[in-house]
């Protein structure tokens, strides 16, 4: 396990960590469960951020490019770098070896530009009416959270890597199915149960059972944005790779973001 968390705080966050001891199989399957803490200081900021909104201390729209700077900054902008390149490499038209290819360059062209433009954009905007409030804050939090589960997603038991070499490589394969439905599991009724406290503490009984409702809601759409990310990018490039992951992160908790607003705007 200590192998297990340094490689994924390595892998994922720009905070400093000792290297592991031993990276195998095993341990790269580890990794990729433990992802979801991973954002614990992203999620800290992002609650600082939304009480200084409900004090009238910072406006909505501020706070909301401010908590995707964090996420950025802690993450080294790593998960938007795949991102960008998985959709360039998607749309460049090209058999799955010239697409890897693409993706491989590492500049960004205008497919992967307009797809940062648009995802951001539209995790701003659900940001900006998340975190206005309590409720709003919980289920944002529980998007980042969830969007976490892609790297174990990606990492399933039975998907491929696209590339004999990289990150893709060594996680490939190394997440069973029974691990991967236990941390969806644990996630889902973890946000289900903080939602729950959220509620009782803010006496407000209608939101009693929608709130968490709405975040084991939200926790699933995080899983499910990364798999449909992750089936669409196997069946192009034929497995998946580092950059596949980080987009997937990124998809899902775009799709998380969306599902969380929806619910907030329904309570």
């Amino acid at each position: 396990m200590r192998d297990a968390w340094r490689l994924c705080v390595g892998t994922f966050t720009a905070l400093p960590t000792q290297p592991p001891s031993h990276v195998g199989a095993r341990t790269w399957g580890g990794a990729m469960l433990l992802a979801p803490l991973t954002v614990v200081p992203a999620a800290a900021g992002w609650v600082g951020l939304a009480l200084l909104t409900t004090h009238a201390l910072l406006p909505y729209a501020v706070a909301a490019v401010l908590a995707l700077v964090v996420t950025a900054l802690l993450s080294r902008a790593m998960h938007l770098d795949g991102l960008a390149d998985l959709a360039d490499g998607l749309t460049s038209g090209h058999d799955p070896e010239r697409s890897l290819e693409v993706m491989r360059r590492g500049n960004t062209g205008p497919a992967g530009a307009a797809a940062l433009v648009l995802v951001l954009g539209l995790d701003a905007a659900c940001l900006a009416a998340l975190l206005s409030d309590s409720r709003g804050t919980v289920l944002a939090v529980t998007a980042l959270v969830a969007s976490r589960l892609a790297p174990a997603v990606c990492a399933r038991r039975g998907i491929p890597a696209a590339r004999p070499t990289g990150l893709g490589h060594g996680v490939a394969g190394t997440v069973t199915r029974r691990s991967l439905v236990g941390v969806v599991s644990v996630v889902s009724l973890g946000a289900a149960t903080v939602a729950a406290v959220v509620a009782a503490a803010t006496g407000d009984e209608s939101s009693w059972w929608t709130m968490p409702l709405g975040a084991a809601v939200v926790a699933l759409a995080g899983a499910s944005g990364a798999a449909t990310t992750r089936r669409h990018a196997v069946r192009r490039l034929g497995g998946v790779t580092g950059d596949v992951i980080g987009a997937a992160m990124e998809i899902g908790l775009a799709a998380a973001l969306v599902v969380a607003s929806v619910a907030h705007a329904a309570m």
